[in-house]
């Protein structure tokens, strides 16, 4: 066993150290990397219930902002992401949507984090990852930005401040001329 923990040190030592040496951006050295969603891919529909019994449907989110931010409580990165987007959909409350889709965890487990941390986001169950399969979803915490006429733009793979500059970078485009 000490023989394979030290085997696969060393192997993850030198992965990280080819990632920089090949030029890793900045935005990847900082925990996310922006993908633009491309023309060729499919946009899968989005009509999720959340926990409260909401039904969340895109063409009733026309003109809204959406982040899909895919997480789960065994996902360190994902839960110190959580406080910047609540306080992202506190600071946008007419033009931004974020609803918090949980991975494959059950439900007592969903609610006794929700219950340790106050999050109030609107939380989907994703209980088999068939969401996370279809916005193709692999890396967590990941958030599918999708702008205020429907279309996916992006996804943010990783952990990010969405309070934070680079944050905003990503958003300022997507948001009403008026913020």
């Amino acid at each position: 066993m000490s023989y394979n923990f030290w085997t696969r040190q060393r192997w993850c030592l030198l992965l990280w150290l080819a990632w920089f040496a090949v030029g890793a951006s900045p935005a990847q050295a900082q925990g996310y990397q922006w993908r633009t969603w491309s023309a060729g891919w499919v946009q899968p529909p989005l009509q999720v219930t959340d926990l409260s019994g909401r039904v969340w449907r895109l063409p009733e989110l026309a003109g809204k902002v959406v982040l899909v931010n895919f997480w789960a409580s065994w996902c360190e990165p994902c839960v110190t992401e959580m406080p910047s987007l609540q306080a992202l959909a506190q600071r946008y409350p007419d033009s931004v949507v974020v609803l918090a889709v949980n991975f494959k965890q059950s439900l007592p487990a969903i609610d006794s984090f929700l219950q340790r941390t106050g999050l109030t986001l609107p939380v989907v169950a994703d209980a088999q990852g068939l969401l996370a399969r279809q916005w193709g979803v692999k890396v967590f915490p990941g958030t599918v930005l999708i702008d205020a006429q429907g279309k996916a733009r992006g996804a943010v793979q990783g952990e990010l401040d969405w309070g934070g500059p680079s944050a905003q970078a990503l958003l300022q485009p997507l948001l009403p001329r008026s913020h």
